[in-house]
């Protein structure tokens, strides 16, 4: 884009002639925030993608993790940093989630999905169902057999209350018309540590962060809450295979940026994310590798997906109601 390029799209915008400054961006590091702990979907997500950046910007592209309270700390941090475009968010499908949980428990929430302009989408993964190897089910329905003998005595883990691991087995256990203990961690990869260590009974997880561990025999996936069954976990059945066909589910990444970031510095992002997703094969070979392939989607069809997706996880918080 030429200097008057962006002069006119400044002004268009309303902004001073002085963020002509912007038309080098980037000219130093970008922090990419992930609101989770490392090894959970975002976090496998973004380190190869700000890796691939770098290599498109020249410039460094940190991952910051900033986990707590389910996403919603390092969500409100980017919500709050300067509109510059040197501070993006690697969001789960959780983004729309959080403020409506908030309301939900009678609290103001620390952000609002109006507060972000999205960029781009990267992966949408169905989410897995998964026990330790040495678990007694074989199956879904023992599981479930065993779940209606004992209510409150199966666990499940999740990256927090209302987070999109507590929201996918919610729906499961609503359709199973089975009780299970929830026991939310601060994010899906302390809650994965869990379930490796005999801590937890079950977990619904991105098939990336889970697919080495069902490989070495670690881990055991009983269902997935896709369409189709996932590459990868061929032989797994899907919810709606096993007769729950409202029990559909992705966990998807999206980078976001606050919302009064100049229109030119949104557009040279999801510039560069489209190129990567397109053509760097080291970006394509590390998703592929953690089970997590490119879905990629911006502009009008990241929205339509974006709105369509957010009111079907509000509507399910919504059955699941207040959590004390």
């Amino acid at each position: 884009m030429s200097r008057r390029d962006v002069m006119m799209a400044l002004a268009a915008a309303g902004l001073p002639m002085a963020a002509s400054a912007q038309e080098a961006w980037p000219s130093r590091p970008m922090q990419m925030t992930v609101p989770f702990p490392p090894g959970g979907q975002a976090d496998v997500t973004a380190r190869p993608v700000a890796a691939a950046l770098e290599r498109v910007f020249g410039q460094a592209v940190p991952v910051v993790n900033r986990p707590g309270a389910g996403g919603i700390l390092g969500t409100s941090s980017v919500a709050r940093a300067p509109a510059d475009g040197y501070t993006a968010l690697m969001a789960l499908s959780s983004h729309a989630v959080l403020p409506e949980s908030e309301r939900i428990q009678g609290r103001t929430p620390a952000y609002t999905i109006e507060q972000f302009a999205p960029i781009a989408r990267i992966t949408a993964d169905p989410t897995v169902f998964l026990v330790p190897a040495d678990a007694p089910w074989r199956s879904i329905e023992e599981l479930v057999e065993d779940a209606k003998k004992r209510p409150g005595a199966i666990t499940f883990g999740s990256a927090g209350n209302y987070s999109t691991l507590h929201v996918a087995m919610a729906m499961f256990t609503g359709s199973a018309g089975i009780d299970m203990l929830h026991v939310p961690y601060q994010g899906g990869g302390p809650a994965l540590t869990a379930l490796l260590s005999g801590t937890l009974h079950a977990l619904a997880s991105g098939p990336g962060p889970a697919l080495a561990h069902v490989k070495e025999g670690r881990l055991r996936a009983l269902a997935s809450w896709g369409q189709e069954r996932l590459p990868g976990f061929e032989d797994v059945p899907t919810f709606i295979e096993l007769g729950h066909p409202e029990v559909e589910f992705y966990i998807w990444t999206a980078v976001f940026v606050p919302a009064a970031t100049p229109a030119p510095v949104q557009d040279r992002l999801r510039q560069a994310l489209r190129q990567i997703c397109e053509s760097d094969e080291g970006l394509r070979r590390a998703l592929d590798t953690a089970g997590s392939p490119i879905a990629y989607q911006e502009g009008a069809e990241f929205d339509r997906f974006f709105q369509q997706d957010s009111a079907r996880l509000i509507r399910a918080v919504q059955r699941i109601g207040k959590v004390d």
